[in-house]
């Protein structure tokens, strides 16, 4: 899978046009879903522009009521889960798409195993202790990268761990957009 399997954005010209489910149906991939969130977003049109979109997002995420940032921040999946079990676009950020022999060349069978088992771990410890999954940019590091972060949020406040997840989940839905491009050049007043 690559993000070629997911369909370009349209202009957001178009975005701030269309009719609010079709909107939120657009743009789903970038979030992971999370319906809510996508019907707030959906209503806040219009934007002119993806980066007052992603502001736009990145203010309404922290300013909707627990209960619907949890939703958001657990619509992406869990580091490592899967790949049959994430989207498209995770399968690529987690980097799934990476040939197997390639990885365990760099990093050793044994280490992977490693790897794949602390995930586990801090997974169940972070959503335990937090009750909500760990959410971070992966910006093309490798799972053994990410574990001391992921290590270190489990020190962190409920609070300050939920700030940081959606600002995640913006940075994330970002670097989605900017990956799949417009179907069509924004026409730039």
């Amino acid at each position: 899978m690559t993000a070629a399997h997911v369909a370009p954005l349209p202009p957001i010209e178009r975005l701030d046009r269309i009719p609010a489910g079709i909107f939120a149906a657009t743009i789903a991939p970038l979030f992971e879903g999370a319906p809510r969130f996508l019907e707030r977003l959906a209503n806040a049109r219009p934007f002119g522009s993806l980066e007052v979109l992603f502001e736009r997002a990145r203010q309404i995420a922290h300013a909707m009521p627990l209960a619907d940032q949890l939703e958001l921040i657990d619509a992406h999946p869990r580091l490592g889960a899967p790949p049959a079990g994430v989207s498209a676009l995770s399968f690529v950020e987690q980097g799934y798409g990476r040939e197997p022999a390639e990885a365990t060349a760099r990093d050793g069978a044994a280490d992977q195993d490693r790897v794949a088992a602390e995930l586990v771990r801090l997974n169940a410890a972070y959503e335990d202790r937090f009750g909500f999954r760990y959410c971070v940019f992966v910006d093309g590091r490798t799972r053994a990268e990410l574990l001391p972060g992921m290590a270190a949020a489990l020190e962190a406040g409920r609070t300050n761990e939920i700030s940081r997840a959606l600002d995640a989940v913006i940075d994330i839905a970002r670097d989605r957009a900017a990956r799949l491009g417009t179907a069509a050049r924004e026409v730039t007043p």
